[in-house]
């Protein structure tokens, strides 16, 4: 049986429009100078615990982001102590403009047994920009550069955990079956340099490390060196950046190479170029590496050394799938359910003594609050808009159940599947109730 995964790009390219943040540095300082933090891998991006000023957070890991960012709308400033704030913009990317927020300085940021003392980050207001539904869990901000630069970070996607070791305490292992790449920096994000094979043409490319990208790699198109989506693609919602949402090609190409690993008929998407011009400024970048090709690997990210180390972990041959409905869901508040609570019968005592059995049940109504998975999404001549699907659709069952049984990943899973699985959905809209049925269509040779 093959394993679905779900793979929805979440894209965080930031680009500073004012300002800037002076050095600061995380340091362990138990006897190892290490530790290891257990993290949650959701559709292909790294959630990490992170305590800000005492306050418990979530953190997306992503290499894309040179510094850190907390959301407003998930109310976690409504405790969260925001020291010695300033204005500034940013910007991302979309094609909405910059956006507002404030850069804050002096915090004490706690991740496992790694402390700073004096760490910076930006604060965004805006409500619009919530990554949470998304993913179908709570994010309260992104994290990159600021902890890798200061420590050996070892991410072992299989067993769900980084490491964080001081880079004087570091020993590296012999490793046959490792391969090791050096890596060049432009503002504070990590490159490297690989190989892509399109139309059995092999070509060098330059790849932005992409942990916060779930999607497995994005292609800037270039006709001069043969990066293009001529045939066997498809038009597509790619994801959200800080400024919008992001369109483009999907496809497939023949290979990706990455030294001697080989990983066959990848998924790739091409970003509308409007879109990602400010991005191509960086000398030589073709595009991005992201979580779905990342996870099929156990990493070593030495920022000090300029060395990323790849081992293949048993992900590595996992199926290259997209999305065969055209529907994009996202968590959009709960509802209501009513559900049917049986008591169970008992046992009373009779005139004689004698125990007599009451096999009555009692059913008594309750309200429940469960969460509601709405159309964010509804990609154009896709098999869910040609039996009627619209965005702001309230999804609530999925072949018979309800989905209030499932996680939104196990629900995008699903669409994820064969080509000509059929999907039936129950919907909400307006309070009328409707059932839709489509089968999944591959867009892809």
């Amino acid at each position: 049986m093959q394993i679905k995964k779900l793979f929805f790009s979440i894209l965080f390219g930031i680009l500073v429009v004012s300002s800037c943040f002076s050095q600061s540095k995380y340091e362990i300082k138990n006897k190892k100078g290490s530790d290891k933090i257990k993290f949650q891998l959701i559709n292909n991006v790294i959630v990490i615990p992170i305590e800000v000023n005492g306050i418990e957070l979530s953190f997306l890991l992503d290499t894309g982001v040179s510094r850190p960012i907390v959301f407003n709308f998930l109310k976690a400033s409504d405790s969260l102590e925001i020291m010695n704030a300033e204005k500034i913009y940013l910007k991302g990317l979309g094609n909405e403009g910059v956006v507002e927020a404030l850069k804050s300085s002096r915090n004490e940021f706690k991740i496992g047994e790694a402390i700073n003392k004096d760490q910076s980050f930006y604060v965004v207001f805006d409500s619009s920009i919530n990554f949470a539904p998304k993913l179908g869990a709570p994010i309260h901000g992104i994290i990159g550069y600021d902890l890798f630069k200061d420590f050996v970070v070892e991410i072992n996607y299989k067993s769900k955990y980084i490491r964080l070791t001081n880079p004087e305490e570091y020993n590296y292992k012999t490793c046959r079956r490792c391969e090791t790449f050096n890596l060049e920096f432009y503002n504070d994000k990590p490159y490297f340099n690989l190989e892509a094979k399109l139309k059995k043409k092999a070509i060098p490319v330059k790849l932005l490390i992409d942990s916060g990208s779930s999607d497995a790699l994005w292609l800037f198109e270039n006709d001069s060196i043969g990066l293009v989506a001529k045939d066997n693609y498809f038009d597509d919602f790619l994801g959200y950046g800080l400024s919008g949402v992001v369109h483009g090609k999907r496809s497939k190409i023949d290979e990706i190479k990455l030294k001697s690993f080989r990983l066959k008929r990848p998924k790739v998407a091409f970003p509308d170029s409007t879109i990602i011009a400010s991005l191509k400024k960086i000398k030589g970048r073709n595009g991005s590496i992201g979580g779905e090709i990342l996870k099929r690997f156990n990493i070593i990210m030495d920022y000090g050394k300029a060395k990323l180390t790849l081992k293949k972990n048993s992900n590595f041959g996992d199926p290259f799938a997209y999305n065969k409905s055209g529907i994009e869901l996202e968590h959009d508040g709960v509802r209501l359910i009513t559900e049917i609570e049986n008591i169970p019968s008992t046992s009373v005592k009779g005139s004689r003594g004698q125990t007599l059995s009451v096999q009555a049940v009692l059913a008594r109504k309750r309200l429940v609050v469960k969460p509601a998975f709405s159309v964010a999404n509804v990609r154009p001549n896709s098999p869910a808009e040609k039996v009627g699907l619209r965005k702001g659709d309230v999804v609530v069952s999925i072949n018979g159940r309800d989905t209030q049984n499932y996680t939104l990943q196990e629900i995008m899973n699903k669409f994820f599947d064969e080509e000509g699985t059929r999907i039936r959905l129950g919907v909400e809209r307006g309070g009328a109730r409707l059932n839709m049925s489509f089968y999944l269509k591959s867009l892809l040779k």
